[in-house]
């Protein structure tokens, strides 16, 4: 008797249309001892399964390839997080100065003058991620985190590891400033924050070494004197980023010390 047996094949097309093959239940195997020869529609499943196969695989290669390329975009050790838009630049010692500039690769380009002004803040947590501030930015009714850059010390985020928020990417106003000329300095200056509480403790020399760097770097690249980079404190009635946040050291940094 023929009957008919439907088999998945691996794949697509295992879900959508299982092939109908065809089995005879009678066949045994002869006295000659070799086994009955398999139906050409069953090599033809076994070669559709290959091809199906060799079609997903290279559709996971050449995906990967282009989330990594997406990924590289702005350098080496960077990625981003679709749930907040937030872009980390891993702290790594090979991270030297080029890769601090792949900063300035933005999704919208970074037009001169656009930016006069750098504000160096801190979280006043001693742990937090991007992630965290995000939200907490949310619920006091901004747009999304205020800053343009947010430097980990090692709880929360990496020791020294920079992360680009959607503004900067966006080269869109920030929301970090306070003061009486809170509106010019949101429109106008950068602002960095690192992560900690600079009335508590120190920042860690990680954190500092990536805030010179990386203030350098904006100040030589975008125009922006040495003179208009201010710590909050001096521009608003707040401490940050702190009584023991290393002023002189930044200010060594800005002159090419």
């Amino acid at each position: 008797m023929v009957t008919k047996e439907r088999l998945p094949l691996d794949g697509p097309a295992a879900r959508t249309e299982p092939m109908a093959i065809t089995r005879n239940s009678s066949t045994r195997a002869r006295v000659t001892g070799r086994a009955p020869r398999p139906s050409t529609r069953r090599r033809v499943s076994k070669r559709s399964g290959i091809v199906w196969g060799a079609f997903l695989g290279a559709m996971v290669f050449v995906g990967g390839g282009l989330y990594l390329a997406d990924a590289g975009r702005l350098g080496a050790g960077v990625s981003t997080d679709p749930t907040t838009g937030i872009t980390p630049l891993l702290a790594t010692t090979s991270v030297g100065p080029s890769g601090i500039d792949s900063i300035l690769r933005t999704a919208t380009p970074v037009q001169p003058g656009r930016w006069q002004a750098i504000v160096i803040h801190d979280s006043g947590q001693l742990a937090a991620t991007p992630a965290q501030m995000d939200e907490a930015a949310r619920r006091q009714g901004l747009r999304g985190l205020g800053y343009q850059f947010v430097i980990g010390n090692g709880n929360g985020m990496s020791d020294g590891e920079l992360f680009v928020s959607q503004r900067w990417m966006d080269q869109t106003a920030g929301a970090h400033a306070a003061g009486d000329n809170a509106d010019w300095f949101n429109r106008n200056a950068i602002g960095i924050c690192l992560v900690g509480d600079g009335n508590r403790q120190r920042f860690s020399p990680a954190q500092c070494k990536r805030l010179h760097e990386t203030v350098r770097m904006l100040c030589e690249r975008l125009g922006i004197p040495a003179d208009r980079v201010y710590l909050h404190s001096q521009i608003a009635p707040t401490s940050s980023p702190g009584r023991m946040f290393q002023e002189a050291a930044l200010r060594q940094a800005l002159m090419g010390r």
